[in-house]
């Protein structure tokens, strides 16, 4: 049991808020505020209907704190720890598969996955709206070969991001942030675009599928789901940021900047395009494409 600032006790595990005062080091009276203003932290009441506090609470706060202690602004640093997900999650592509079992998944061999990226790129470009671009690339010799291109997104954006095996984590404006995927990363092998801005909105992810033996690049295939639903894209962006801002956390105020606005419903519209963009990838699928021996199988062939 816990003394309460005014006398009274907490049940153990919990903590009145003289105790969470004095464990935070954050004044009772700014605590009340706080819970008033930005619903942080946030009390359980007990039967009598007094508020009590647990470890999450201080965690939480301790997380406003040091996203103060960088720079960012109170109002902005609860909004961003309120979003925050509790558990960093590996995978775009992954999490999209798991929140949105409905997405069809398509197996696309390279050059149409390459197309459908830079569809996506330009319309960005194209409707000026200041988005927030995030892109894995898997290998920096990837992301390289597209530096000037994304450099360019990068100026007209609220927040560009690309994710690559670079040696190190790094960001120098107006350039692209560079996030460096850990070595046994599930992401070293997806390939990933997301665009959420006012009124665009798509993204992409891609399991890159093994291959038995080494053959061109242009014959390596992809396990595909995409979409131009808000929420699906707003999904995708918030698993992306929160793996950016856990290692570049000066990404967190234009990231919150981009991500304020909520997602908005899908239209039908919407839900149409999207069914019949998924059909006409269908028929783009790695059937469309040579396998890696189909030259010297064609040569054989013509000898013959």
């Amino acid at each position: 049991m816990s003394t309460d600032h005014s006398g009274g006790t907490a049940p153990a595990g919990l903590m009145s808020i003289g105790e969470l005062s004095r464990r935070t080091g954050v004044p009772v009276t700014v605590l009340r505020t706080w819970e008033e203003r930005y619903g942080l932290p946030r009390p359980r009441r007990t039967p009598s209907g007094q508020r009590r506090y647990d470890e999450t609470d201080k965690e939480l706060l301790a997380r406003v704190a040091a996203l103060r202690g960088r720079g960012m602004s109170l109002s902005a640093a609860m909004a961003y720890v309120k979003a925050e997900p509790e558990v960093v999650e590996p995978s775009v592509f992954a999490s999209l598969r798991r929140r949105h079992p409905d997405l069809d998944a398509r197996l696309l061999a390279k050059p149409v996955l390459l197309a459908l990226s830079r569809a996506i790129e330009d319309e960005s470009c194209a409707r000026a709206e200041r988005p927030l671009l995030l892109a894995g690339f898997q290998r920096r010799e990837f992301y390289k070969a597209s530096g000037r291109r994304w450099a360019e997104l990068a100026r007209t954006s609220q927040a560009a991001v690309v994710f690559a095996d670079f040696a190190r984590s790094g960001w120098s404006p107006p350039l692209p942030a560079e996030v460096a995927l850990g070595a046994d990363g599930p992401m070293l092998r997806e390939w990933f675009l997301v665009c959420d801005a006012v009124d665009h909105q798509a993204c992409l992810a891609a399991w890159e599928v093994p291959r038995s033996s080494a053959g061109p690049d242009h014959a390596r295939c992809f396990e595909v789901i995409w979409s131009v639903d808000p929420q699906v894209v707003r999904d995708a962006a918030r698993v992306a940021t929160a793996i950016a801002v856990k290692e570049l956390p000066a990404l967190t105020d234009p990231v919150n900047a981009a991500l304020a606005q909520p997602a908005p419903t899908a239209s039908g519209d919407l839900r149409r395009a999207d069914g019949v963009m998924s059909r006409a990838l269908a028929y783009l699928g790695p059937g469309q494409w040579p396998r890696p021996d189909e030259p010297a199988r064609r040569a054989g062939a013509r000898r013959a």
